[in-house]
């Protein structure tokens, strides 16, 4: 399975930049999501690893080799990769194992290699016993499933999802997400999954690319992303996480003293003295009978899960409300004092720029995201 590495790809459409300078390396076997609101390039930058779409500029390599860049442009058909489309796009006058074995008619592959191939994938997929069945008669998860059997029985380098799960009922994408990290484990094969849903990226992928208006924001593992986000777009996208302005007066191995609205802390982070923000979940904020580390009233409650979340509008800080878990029901205006237990510290700049996330071998080119294996 390929190594994916991006080298400054851009794709414009009628002046506007869909995809924008973006460089990544992604290691054998990963499994990847493209993240992010419609717009923001994702399906753009799949088409452009599809070999659906050439790139403006920069260059796409599969391993060494080049599939994309200014020598030319590999098509579809010799990129050996599998497509999963949100449609299914399943022939509906042929039996699930029609559908799987028309490629492999295509590719001229002798009846007994197709039989067994496809007996493979069907096992693969939890499909045995499906094989004579027609689309209709199945369901959606399990025409999903037939899709992918159908590219998997092709033994593709790379396969690509486009928002698979998009018609789905929440049952069902459940039952697939599951389905496709089994798979996942089982082939090694190198999966690239488009959605706009955080909490399916999040529950699938071991690697997360989040964009933004064309630009990659920052790749990293669920983890990372949630606990150490290197930009506020995506401290403020993943988790529903919220942000505070601070200064932060120093930083020492991974510590950052900060001042918030003249309540002096040490949180985890790396930023130089200056402005910052402080990234934050629900989850790292507390009551406290007294002098928490901020203040805030009451603005409205909900409750979910035997919990109430708790709206506050901060004392002394212009910005936002904040949201944070509580046992109990209070009245509007009631004041909450609020001890922060987590968080992380990144600098605060005019214009946020995608950070470097690290480096591999192969992968040392300027901005790139590099994730290890």
């Amino acid at each position: 399975m390929p190594q994916l590495t991006a080298r400054n790809l851009s794709k414009t459409f009628d002046g506007v930049r869909a995809v924008d300078a973006v460089s990544f390396v992604i290691p054998d076997g990963a499994f990847l999501a493209l993240l992010g609101p419609s717009g923001c390039g994702k399906t753009t930058l799949l088409r452009i690893i599809a070999g659906l779409e050439a790139p403006d500029g920069g260059e796409l390599h599969f391993d060494d080799l080049a599939v994309a860049g200014p020598h030319g442009v590999l098509p579809p058909e010799a990129r050996r990769l599998g497509m999963v489309f949100q449609s299914y796009a399943l022939w509906p006058h042929m039996s699930v194992r029609g559908n799987i074995e028309f490629g492999l008619k295509v590719q001229k592959l002798p009846a007994a290699e197709r039989r067994r191939r496809i007996e493979e994938v069907l096992e693969v997929v939890g499909l045995v016993g499906h094989a004579e069945r027609r689309p209709h008669e199945l369901s959606g998860g399990q025409r999903q499933r037939v899709a992918l059997a159908r590219s998997l029985a092709l033994r593709p380098r790379l396969i690509l999802l486009d928002e698979p799960l998009a018609n789905l009922d929440a049952h069902l994408r459940e039952a697939m997400l599951a389905e496709f990290r089994r798979i996942h484990s089982m082939t090694g094969a190198t999966f690239v999954f488009v959605t706009h849903d955080q909490e399916e990226a999040m529950a699938v992928a071991t690697r997360v690319a989040v964009m933004k208006s064309g630009r990659l924001e920052q790749l990293g593992t669920p983890e990372d992303l949630y606990r150490r986000p290197q930009t506020e777009s995506v401290a403020r996208f993943i988790g529903r996480g919220r942000t505070l302005p601070v200064e932060v007066l120093a930083e020492r191995d991974g510590l950052c003293t900060v001042d918030l609205a003249g309540t002096v802390l040490k949180v985890a982070g790396r930023a130089p003295a200056g402005p910052g923000w402080l990234c934050f979940h629900a989850s790292d904020l507390a009551r406290v009978p007294q002098r928490g580390h901020l203040a805030g009233e009451v603005v409205n409650q909900i409750f979910q899960n035997g919990i109430y979340t708790t709206e506050l509008v901060p004392l002394g800080i212009d910005v936002e409300t904040l949201s944070l878990a509580l046992p109990e029901r209070l009245a509007p205006g009631t004041r909450v004092e609020v001890q922060l237990s987590g968080g992380w510290v990144i600098p605060r700049m005019p214009s946020a720029t995608p950070a470097l996330a690290g480096a591999a071998a192969g992968g040392r080119q300027a901005g790139a995201n590099v994730m290890e294996p």
